[in-house]
Parts: C-alpha cells; structure tokens; sequence
C-alpha cells in the first residue's frame, strides 16, 4: 500500500511539474514592414498577407521557453501603395519563381524573463528570401498576454546582395536604392 502512494504521488509531482506545449497561431492584426532607402526619398512595404505559428513552453502555467516560431510572406503581398514600385519589388525578387519570404526560428540561444510578462529573446533562424536561405541572428522582444496572447515585437538590417537581389531601380535607372532594407515586426500570436 505504502508503495502504491509513493509511485502515485511521484506521478502527480512529474505531472505537475511537466513542460506543456501551448500553440499559437499569427494573427492577420500584425504589422510587418520592410524599410529601405534611394537616392530620392526613404520608402516603405507593408506584408498585407502573411501566415505563422509560434510553440511556447510553459510550466505550472509560467511561460519558460519559445520552442518554434515560423512566419510566411507571400512576396506579392509586399505593397508600398504605388503600383509602379511594387512591380519593380516583385522583378527584383523573381516573385513568378520565388511565390513566399520564411523565416523559421533553428534555436534559442538565450531567453530572459525581465518580469512583468516580458522576455527578451536571442535566437538564430533561417530566412529565406528570392530562393536563398541565409542563418542570420534575430533579437526580440515577447509579451505575453492574458497568458494566451503573445506580442512578438523586433528588427533586423539585411543586405539584400545576401540573398542575391539586385536592388530596385526605376525611371531608366535615375532612381536606385540601396542595397540595406530593414525589417520590422511587431507580430501578435493566439489560440
């Protein structure tokens, strides 16, 4: 009888104590931007479409870990409101071969809880652009909200050479951009 209490009160500790998985999914209320530069005037992409899940790590209902986070932009759901400039994007990034942007998080290098339901993430992911993939560094921030929602908010500075895009000219060639683009998110996941 003894015994049998010791195993079930192990199991219960174990079960308790476990890491739980919680999935969620990106949410069509997030704001992702490319920025960039030319010889004219600054300008900006916004990623009308995009699809993505993230996996947290929980433990007694106290969020440990980020196990997975991958984002989907459709290369054509990239829009800067001018039609023009739009098209010069799709031909630079070979939109006909190339349909999506992805980024998929490999591994979490450092994960701080700063309180407040607020971390701060140090990862390493693979972005693929035009058909190239690169590793590339990525901090952010995560808040978790409710405990159901989380806010994933962050930059990144890419060379668009990296990934073997020309950058965009237009005019004849008068107007060119530079080659740095800088892409910021403040992404919302939920059930």
């Amino acid at each position: 009888m003894r015994s049998s209490l010791s195993i079930a009160l192990v199991l219960f500790l174990f079960v308790a104590g476990a890491v739980q998985s919680q999935n969620v999914k990106l949410q069509s209320s997030s704001d992702i931007k490319v920025e960039g530069t030319s010889n004219i005037h600054d300008w900006e992409l916004n990623a009308e479409e995009k699809s993505g899940s993230a996996v947290l790590e929980s433990e007694e209902g106290k969020i440990i870990g980020l196990q997975s986070l991958e984002v989907t932009i459709p290369a054509e759901g990239l829009k800067s409101g001018k039609g023009g400039m739009d098209k010069n994007t799709y031909k630079a990034l070979n939109t006909k071969k190339h349909k999506n942007i992805e980024f998929k998080l490999e591994e979490v290098k450092d994960f701080q809880d700063t309180g407040n339901n607020l971390y701060k993430v140090k990862g390493i992911g693979t972005l693929k652009i035009a058909g190239t993939s690169k590793q590339i560094p990525l901090d952010f921030t995560m808040k978790v909200i409710n405990g159901s929602s989380v806010k994933i908010t962050g930059e990144k500075t890419l060379n668009m050479t990296d990934y073997k895009v020309d950058p965009p000219t237009a005019m004849f060639g008068t107007i060119t951009t530079g080659e740095e683009v800088t892409i910021k998110f403040t992404t919302n996941f939920s059930k």
